[in-house]
């Protein structure tokens, strides 16, 4: 081989037919794979050992391809006795018999460790089968000059040969059978799972669901269940223990540090406590966050550096910069006069395929990303919501459920962003590096000037990164919004009774303009921001090139020069952009990582504040002092309780003395201060206000228990719940609203005692759940649950009350004042010593009702059970529409499900936004953008003319003149770039103010079934992620879409200008990308709207959860819960997987068509070289070069406005619904002081739900006149709460009319009628704000009024002795108020309206006795020349009103004065006599 060099450059490259030799054919080429494979197999065979993943079944395709590798083999062996017998000193083929054997071994040992697709063969056959390539054409060359017959077996053998190892390649591109034991059964499995290397590349994996999507709308089913490692369980069964060991360690550490500080400031003498505690806040918060980053890093960080490592190696480093390269040598050959043509095709072909590399790689690092994005969600809902079930109740007062769902919503989002863009911090600065150390190679020191240009921009953009970080304000405001919101919407009935809606609209509407202004300012430094961007490749080149040709007169542009730059500060503009996104992206993911630190850092509930104690009694309470938060006051101090295992505990005391506290401390869930607490066994526990999930009565029943049939229908029974069940569409199957919201008070209460009974438990704690029914079903419920005959008989009960009557019975009484227990004993014990306790019953229990106990047994029988029941029993839609026959099974259905809506968002959604905007806005919009890309259209095109232009004496005419225009059209459009910017955000704050509004005020203007059938979680859903989805995505979106759209069309015009031919090529690659386009959106939309969809229930969850955790606590539900959460998390994580897929799928799909047009232009260009200068074929290709990014951010931002576009969908959905009356009639001749008298006469009225059910009130005719007294009773269900309804026109009139003060009530707007009649309701509904804010929203009343009706009302001491008096602040649902003292603050609202009607609906149901004759005496003083209506439970405070009204099944069925109805001994007589006041 000596006379033959291996290789000769006049041979392969100075030449018009080029080759190789044959020397280096036969040795380079053919040993080149062997030593790839003989290198890296030791490494691959160690990865295989390493990862073990079951053995394969040997299938065809391994057959397969063992076969053909064996055949190889055999080729090899044959060739290699050829050579020994013909006697060539050839050693080319022997080698490549080993690598064959060694293949074979290689396929053996992938199928016994499990691998089912093999990258490294892969790359070995595609080596094996590109050196072939050049040995083919070889051969046919040969072929075709001496003909095949010469040497036909040589011929013969080589070509088989060669098909042999194609075949191999082929084979290669598919993936295995999974291995034995590892198939489980899933429905929908992923397909990821079963993919070959080469389709995992390309995502075609994923074409299936896109071909669906596009065939049938997509729906829930049709998604792929998740893979094992994206479960919530697989990802937080190894985060918890994780974190809680990174928690443990960063305490210790915080601590010791503690300690350090702690000695030095006692040696400095200075005061400790407080800076301390300042400084121990900060740092905890900082290493709280930090602590979460480290644990998520530790978890998903290994996947994540795989992903890195992909990117980093192979991306910008080689690919980038290559490409500039092949751009330059390609103009360098347009310049050379005698080139020959190959090289052109070899230059453009370089170009292709170093383009498609670079996509392949880019989409896999992305994909990675993502993953680990979502896996980051999965985990922090995961925290934040185990978290939610184990904080104490200090920690829970400084979070509401509002701000949890944007830790969840929101924050979960900045940190998914993070991972995507978290590189890019690093990466970036290197690859700038890079760009300006090639550019000085081309331009020398000028590269200079573009350097300080770079350097100039990146402060701008620091400045305003870090400005609009401050503004970040915008967050606050956001959870103020949503808080309001939340809040409005638990206390909507509340509003609706009292008028208030404006206020609140105002307060709303205030964080809206505060939230709005900050985003504006926020969206103006962003344009500029942008602007500046935009237009840095024009600003970087003009710096350059000015400096370059000003320097020195022999300084010539020529394309060569100009256009390999550009392409270089093109490439240059990538890590630019993405720089200060990264920044600030980062920023804001730390501030997340605060949030969230500080919430999971937050303090729990100890473990320890209760003891199992195997003791004989079953409570124990030594010396016990508790309070609600570690600083604040004690709650409860010197306690010692021993309940006796067995006994009946009452606990009875004034309003806010601790009663409900006590049952806290023995749950554990306040701060205990000192001494101890014990209980015997598992605990039920009843809350004073019922919790009712979201589920069925059953579900709410057996929480989590299996059902036991018989034991299901005595608990029922004996918590009077049977009744109810027949009143309930479905009965026990009938879906329950939000909190409870289609039962009434007592009905809730009762099912929440039969959820504690059901239960079997040891200790039972019941907090006064007899407030809320009848005194007969509680006296029901008494006998048969709580008392000594009760289903409860022999277990530990505590039994908080304010009903005298069951205090003989019980065997323990605790009498608790401010929070201590000043006496305890039985009954008669307590009675003999004549203390408080004995006054106190003698001034309230008439003598007669001992008696009457033992009478009512016999009459019970005859009675039907129940309670005053609420209004909302079946109150699903108001009467206004017409309703079709329904649907059995859907009976008991109540809730409406968030529905996705299916197919392409329609036109109209686009129309309605821009029409919200108004075309006065869009024109200058348009015709902006149009100006801008013309102004970059000019400049470009002046560039090339300029480089076109001919030297003279080594220098160029008129630099100076070509440098000022080409100046003056940059400018031009970086100002319009600007504007446009601008424009478009402005335009979108209009449009998203306008739908917030509208959204607002068809809400509240919706009737109250309409808060009753759909989940505040759906509402919460719109306003939050949906308002700002069109606050920032949308703007965002048309801001890319529109700017690319235009860039596109330059760059068409800019390639046929070039070559007018390449119209050929471009359009039926357009025809392509419309058609991959419209695939991907329908399915991508689908998607979205699933996502979005799936996240509602999420929420809804979150909220049931923080509202319930005391009762999960106390049930010891928690783990199920924890199920139930992860259950929804991954479900809504199903539609979020291949959301992100499809975005890939695409972009790798489309970015092969950018590449073609890469080719055509480049190929044209080659074709064309003859006639085309050299600046505008620069021009065409450096354009090109782009089209692969514009057409992938086309179709992105695309897809992103249409699914943000079904924000507006979603927020418009809620002006179709039904919507109640007007709420003021213009031009009404109502009187200012309407009502004067107060007379209420109700015509022939009636009432129903809903068209189709019975009527709730039936031809009701009654005159009251004015200032009289009447007392309204009867069963469950027998219509008392539809009066008050009806007067109110919560519901409207089914038929007949109500008249007050001889106005038709129908005929005037709601708030003239609401805001001048009064109601005291059943739940006492408190806002978060100020108490003044609770009591007079409108700020009408002065500070005097307010004070008196506190005085009035009995809560002046308790307000005066408040650290902040009358600006005290309620926490959300006035928690921090004891439920009596919200009742009180009720009263005091309806003393401060002071109407000429009040009506009363079981409002004292909370308080205790004495209480209550205190509120009924001050209705009477306060009230006198008042018309009254009460609803009531409590018989005797209705005694002596002026006269009763009885209910029954809709219809009055007795009317007259107490003392007659009793002498008539008629219905109220016997009710009467069950309640001992006869």
């Amino acid at each position: 081989s000596s006379n033959h060099p291996t290789n000769d450059w006049n041979r392969t490259w100075y030449t018009d037919k080029p080759d190789l030799t044959e020397c280096f054919q036969n040795t380079v080429l053919v040993w080149f794979p062997c030593v790839y494979l003989w290198l890296l197999a030791p490494f691959y065979a160690l990865k295989l050992y390493c990862h073990d993943c079951g053995c394969i079944r040997i299938s065809t395709l391994c057959t397969a391809k063992t076969v053909l590798g064996f055949l190889l083999a055999s080729f090899g062996f044959v060739e290699f006795f050829y050579i020994l017998l013909e006697r060539i000193l050839v050693i080319s083929l022997s080698l490549p018999l080993s690598p064959q054997v060694l293949a074979i071994c290689i396929i053996q040992l992938e199928r016994i460790r499990g691998c089912r697709s093999s990258v490294f063969l892969f790359l070995f056959w595609v080596l094996v089968v590109v050196c072939s390539l050049v040995p083919l054409r070889a051969k046919i060359q040969l072929a075709m000059y001496e003909g095949i017959t010469t040497d036909i077996v040589r011929y013969t053998a080589f070509f088989s040969y060669f098909s042999l190892q194609l075949a191999q390649l082929f084979l290669c591109c598919f993936a295995d059978q999974p291995p034995e034991g590892k198939t489980v059964l899933v429905k929908n499995p992923c397909p990821v799972k079963d993919a070959s290397f080469l389709s995992k590349m390309l995502f075609w994996w994923f074409t299936g669901l896109v071909v669906k999507g596009y065939r049938t709308p997509l729906e829930a089913g049709d998604l792929w269940n998740l893979r094992e490692e994206d479960t919530s369980d697989k990802i937080l069964s190894d985060l918890e223990e994780e974190w809680t060991t990174e928690c443990m360690s960063s305490l210790s550490a915080c601590l010791t540090r503690q300690e350090k500080t702690m000695v030095a400031a006692v040696a400095l003498g200075t005061r400790l406590p407080d800076q301390a505690q300042i400084l121990r806040k900060l740092q905890k918060e900082q290493s709280s966050g930090f602590c979460l980053l480290r644990t998520l890093a530790r978890n998903l960080g290994p996947y994540f550096l795989t992903g890195t490592m992909k990117h980093c190696m192979i991306l910008p480093c080689s690919l980038f910069h290559l490409y500039p390269l092949s751009n330059s040598l390609l103009l360098g050959f347009m310049n050379e006069e005698d080139a020959p043509l190959w090289k052109g095709y070899f230059y453009a072909t370089l170009m292709f395929l170093l383009s498609c590399l670079q996509s392949l790689f880019n989409h896999q690092y992305m994909y990675t990303c993502f993953t680990v994005g979502m896996r980051v969600k999965t985990a922090v809902m995961g925290l934040v919501y185990r978290k939610s079930l184990v904080i104490n109740s200090a920690s829970r007062r400084t979070c509401t459920v509002g701000e949890i769902v944007n830790l969840v919503s929101a924050d979960t989002q900045k940190l998914m962003d993070f991972v995507v863009y978290f590189n890019a911090v690093w990466l970036a600065p290197i690859e700038i590096a890079l760009c300006l150390f090639f550019l000085w190679q081309h331009l020398g020191p000028s590269a200079l000037a573009g350097i300080a240009t770079v350097i100039l921009i990146f402060p701008l953009n620091g400045f305003i990164a870090k400005k609009r970080s401050k503004l970040q304000v915008q967050m606050k405001f956001m959870d103020g919004r949503i808080k309001l919101m939340n809040e409005i919407l638990n206390g909507i009935k509340i509003l609706k009774f009292y008028a208030w809606e404006k206020a609140f609209l105002e307060q709303v509407l205030g964080y809206r303009e505060k939230e709005l202004k900050a985003l504006k300012k926020s969206q103006i430094l962003y344009s500029i921001s942008i602007a500046s961007f935009n237009s840095s490749t024009f600003l970087i080149a003009f710096a350059m090139f000015g400096v370059y040709v000003l320097i020195d007169d022999k300084n010539v542009l020529d394309a060569q020069k100009v256009f390999v730059s550009m392409a270089l500060i093109n490439i240059l503009k990538t890590p630019l952009s993405q720089l200060p996104f990264a920044m600030s992206t980062t920023m804001q993911a730390i501030v997340s990582l605060k949030r969230l630190g500080k919430y999971l850092c937050s303090e729990e509930l100890k473990d320890d504040n209760v003891a199992k104690a195997p003791l004989s009694t079953g409570v124990l309470i030594d010396n016990g002092t508790f309070s609600w938060t570690k600083e604040g006051p004690p709650c409860l101090k010197r306690i010692n309780v021993r309940v006796p295992q067995g006994s009946l505990v009452a606990v009875v005391g004034h309003v806010g003395s601790g009663k409900s506290s006590l049952l806290s401390a023995m749950l554990g869930e306040t701060e205990k201060r000192s001494g101890s607490v014990s209980i015997k066994g598992s605990v039920a526990y009843v809350p004073q206000q019922a919790w009712i999930q979201n589920a069925t009565v059953q579900d709410n029943v057996m929480f989590g228990r299996e059902k036991q049939k018989t034991w299901y229908q005595r608990v029922l029974d004996a918590c009077a719940l049977l009744p109810d069940l027949e009143i309930l569409p479905a009965g026990d199957s009938t879906e329950i609203g939000e909190k409870g919201l289609n039962l009434s008070g007592g009905q809730k209460q009762r099912v929440s005692l039969a959820r504690a009974v059901y239960r079997k438990a040891d200790v039972y704690l019941l907090d006064d759940p007899l407030s809320a029914v009848d005194a007969h079903v509680g006296q029901h419920i008494f006998d048969k649950v709580i008392g000594p005959k009760g289903v409860l008989r022999d277990k530990t009960r505590v039994l908080v009350t304010h009903g005298m009557s069951f205090l003989p019975q019980a065997d323990l009484i605790l009498v608790l004042v401010d929070g201590e227990i000043t006496e305890s004993g039985s009954y008669q014990e307590l009675l003999s010593r004549h203390g408080a306790f004995a006054d106190f019953i003698h001034t309230f229990a008439s003598n007669d009702r001992k008696e009457s106990v033992t009478e009512t047994a016999a009459q019970r029988g005859r009675t039907s059970l129940g309670d005053t029941n609420s209004t909302n029993l079946q109150g699903m839609e108001p009467m206004s529409e017409i309703d079709e026959e329904q649907v059995p099974e859907d009976l008991g259905k109540l809730i409406e499900v968030d529905k996705a809506r299916t197919g392409r968002v329609r036109l109209e959604m686009y129309m309605e936004y821009f029409k919200t905007i108004g075309m006065a806005f869009i024109i200058p919009i348009v015709f902006l953008y149009a100006f801008q890309q013309g102004a970059s259209l000019a400049y470009n095109y002046w560039l090339s003319l300029w480089a076109d232009e001919p030297i003279v004496n080594g220098t160029q005419v008129d630099t100076d003149m070509k440098l000022a225009v080409y100046g003056a059209l940059g400018f031009a459009q970086g100002i319009a770039i600007f504007g446009t910017t601008v424009a478009i955000s402005v335009g979108g704050i209009i449009a998203s103010r306008h739908l917030h509004m509208d959204l607002l005020k068809n809400v509240l203007h919706s009737p109250m079934s309409f808060f009753e059938t759909t989940p505040s979680g759906n509402l919460l859903n719109r306003f939050a992620k949906e308002i700002d989805a069109i606050d920032c995505m949308i703007p965002d979106g048309l801001k890319m879409m529109l700017g690319y759209l235009f860039k596109l069309m330059e760059v068409c015009i800019i390639v046929m200008l070039a070559t007018p031919f390449a119209a050929v090529v471009i359009l039926p690659l357009a025809i392509l990308y419309a058609f991959v386009q419209s695939f991907y959106v329908a399915t991508s939309c689908q998607l979205r709207r699933l996502e979005s969809v799936s996240r509602s229930p999420i929420y809804t969850h979150f909220n049931e959860t923080v509202q319930g955790a005391s009762v999960i606590r106390a049930f010891g539900e928690q783990h199920r819960f924890i199920v139930q959460a992860n259950k929804r998390v991954d479900f809504n994580q199903t539609s979020y997987f291949p959301r992100f897929v499809a975005t890939r799928w695409l972009a790798v799909n489309l970015e092969f068509v950018g590449n073609g047009v890469v080719l055509a232009a480049a190929i044209l260009s080659v074709m064309g070289k003859d006639t085309l200068s050299p600046g505008i074929v620069g021009l065409a290709v450096s354009h090109s070069l782009q089209v692969t990014g514009i057409l992938s951010w086309i179709v992105r931002s695309w897809t992103d406005v249409e699914n943000n576009i079904v924000s507006v969908e979603r927020v418009k959905e809620y002006a179709d619904t039904a919507k109640e009356a007007v709420w003021t009639v213009e031009g009404s001749s109502l009187p200012l002081a309407w009502p004067q008298t107060g007379t209420i006469e109700f015509q022939d009225y009636g009432l129903q739900y809903r068209k189709g059910l019975d009527w709730a009130l039936k031809g009701i005719t009654l005159k009251i006149q004015e200032r009289e007294k009447v007392g309204i009773v009867g069963r469950t269900g027998a219509g008392k709460s539809s009066l008050a309804l009806g007067i109110f026109r919560i519901l409207e009139a089914a038929k007949g009319a109500i008249y007050i003060d001889g106005v038709n009530i129908a005929e005037i707007g709601l708030h003239d009628l609401r805001s001048r009649i009064t109601i005291i309701p059943q739940d006492p509904v408190l806002f978060s704000g100020s108490l003044r804010m609770n009591l007079d929203p409108f700020d009408t009343y002065t500070d005097e009024e307010i004070w008196s009706s506190l005085e009035l009302a009995h809560l002046k001491n308790f307000v005066s002795n408040l650290p902040d008096k009358l600006n005290y602040e309620c926490s959300e649902g006035g928690e921090n108020l004891s439920l009596g003292q919200r009742q009180l603050v009720c009263l005091a609202r309806a003393l401060l309206r002071k109407t000429k009607i009040l009506v009363l609906d079981e409002a004292t149901a909370a308080v205790d006795l004495e209480t209550d004759t205190l509120i009924q005496s001050t209705i009477r003083q306060q009230f006198e020349d008042c018309t009254v209506l009460t609803i009531a439970h409590r018989l005797n405070t209705i005694m002596d009103y002026t006269r009763v009204i009885v209910m029954d099944k809709g219809h009055i069925s007795e009317m007259d004065s107490p003392t007659n109805l009793i002498s008539n001994r008629g219905q109220f007589y016997r009710m009467c006599r069950e309640a001992g006041l006869v």
